[in-house]
């Protein structure tokens, strides 16, 4: 009898497992799907200048570069040296904006769109964050195909899941997979709860959609994790509503804001569990607080544990600075900590985060005077505390032959006034070069190297 029973069960066990694989072996049929959604979604070609190390790997011998490194001189160029480049993106309005990704577009010179009819349009960056790796982008003209987008809570691990892009440049690609995780904070990364999928994304899918069974965009695909470049199975896509916030944003006002709490965290371990009496790891450990910051006007200090945000129970690090990504400026959350083996309740009211993400209209304002011949961006909050200075900005690169070049202004200074004008950003300066005049000199104060100085530029 017994012997029998253990037959029974065991041929039970196996055509149970023989309907699993069969079921797992069906796949899902997205064709009316792809029929459906693929017109709105386009391939990005971009034109980039090619880097000072990617002109050294171009022209130079890789013995050389073996035994003298950056050190070798790059033989002077008659004209800029420019790559091309590819990704995907999408259309989010029917009046024509569509979402990709920050490292797609970023120092783009041209950008153009390819739609399925193979009719190729210019497109204009209105917007890139880097944090988020999101950017929007702008086509002239109406009635393009929308896509709408899904409910990223309701979306579940083992769902399956569409993708379609441009991998290696193949336009219009469609693989599909599954949802293997969800809130995934890739190494070193904060900003940004990752969707973990096992579609097949190559160079190409950035900045294409993920789509739910219902046809819903649910992600952004953004990257891969590889040790060969390719596709191994760890896939990663923005959530779409993290996606969309972003967009808003850079559609309203050209740059992302973000709150700002002022505390440095790391995950609970077990050893830590058991030092702070905690029945399992989890909460956000307080490693520094910054001074006068919202959190040390609150009163957090180093070593207390936040467990929950806004009644919200907190597992590890990336669930509170995700809470903290999703909450605007000038709000007031409750923390409930715990400090000396004992739990309270503490509230602090969220400022606006240091400035990372400069707007775009500053970087693209005109300039109605002479053509100086660099490229700029605004100093960092962090590069302000180094240098001590508010606000100047950095110079990113010098024309050859240009205005700034002919006076020895070189990539790497910091420009903090022209003519006795204090320069704050690039606003600032995009107007002082505005109003210089020719057959002048103008005094332009430098950092360079930590030391400062002025140098007189010809303007000519």
């Amino acid at each position: 009898m017994k012997n029998s029973y253990l037959t029974k069960g065991v041929f039970a066990t196996v055509f149970t497992l023989a309907s699993i694989q069969t079921y797992a072996a069906s796949p899902v049929d997205f064709s009316n799907l792809v029929a459906q959604v693929s017109p709105a979604v386009v391939s990005v070609n971009v034109v980039k200048k090619m880097t000072q190390e990617e002109l050294l790997q171009q022209q130079v011998p890789e013995i050389l570069r073996r035994f003298f490194g950056n050190q070798v001189i790059i033989p002077q160029q008659q004209a800029p040296q420019e790559k091309t480049g590819y990704g995907s993106a999408f259309f989010i309005s029917k009046d024509g904006y569509l979402l990709t990704n920050h490292h797609v577009v970023e120092d783009a010179s041209k950008v153009t769109i390819m739609l399925n009819d193979r009719r190729e349009i210019d497109a204009t960056v209105v917007g890139s964050d880097e944090r988020t790796d999101v950017a929007l982008l702008k086509v002239n003209g109406s009635n393009f195909p929308e896509l709408k987008t899904g409910n990223v809570d309701q979306l579940r691990v083992g769902e399956p899941v569409l993708a379609i892009g441009s991998p290696f440049g193949f336009d219009y690609s469609a693989s599909a997979g599954i949802v293997s995780a969800k809130m995934r904070n890739m190494m070193g990364e904060t900003s940004v709860p990752f969707i973990q999928t096992d579609v097949a994304l190559n160079p190409g899918n950035s900045g294409g959609p993920l789509f739910n069974q219902r046809g819903e965009v649910v992600g952004v695909n953004s990257r891969i994790f590889s040790g060969t470049g390719g596709y191994m199975g760890l896939s990663f896509s923005i959530p779409i509503d993290v996606a969309m916030d972003v967009a808003d944003q850079l559609k309203k006002n050209g740059k992302v804001t973000r709150s700002y709490l002022g505390v440095m965290l790391q995950d609970i371990d077990r050893n830590l569990a058991e030092s702070y009496r905690l029945d399992k790891p989890e909460g956000a450990l307080v490693t520094e607080v910054a001074p006068n910051s919202p959190a040390a006007k609150a009163g957090l200090q180093t070593g207390d544990v936040i467990l929950k945000y806004n009644g919200s129970a907190i597992s590890r690090t990336s669930d509170l600075l995700n809470y903290l990504n999703r909450t605007s400026p000038n709000q007031v959350i409750q923390l409930q900590i715990l400090r000396d083996d004992k739990t309270r309740n503490i509230s602090a009211t969220l400022t606006l985060a240091p400035d990372d993400t400069p707007a775009k209209v500053e970087q693209n304002a005109k300039n109605n005077g002479p053509v100086l011949g660099v490229s700029i961006r605004n100093l960092t909050a962090a590069e302000q505390s180094q240098l001590e200075v508010k606000g100047g900005i950095f110079i990113q690169e010098v024309k050859r032959e240009g205005i700034a070049a002919q006076a020895r202004i070189t990539a790497g200074d910091v420009i903090t006034q022209v003519n006795n004008k204090v320069i704050l950003n690039s606003v600032d300066f995009v107007k002082a070069a505005s109003e210089l005049k020719k057959g002048t000199v103008a005094r332009v104060s430098i950092i360079r190297q930590g030391q400062r100085a002025i140098v007189g530029m010809r303007i000519e």
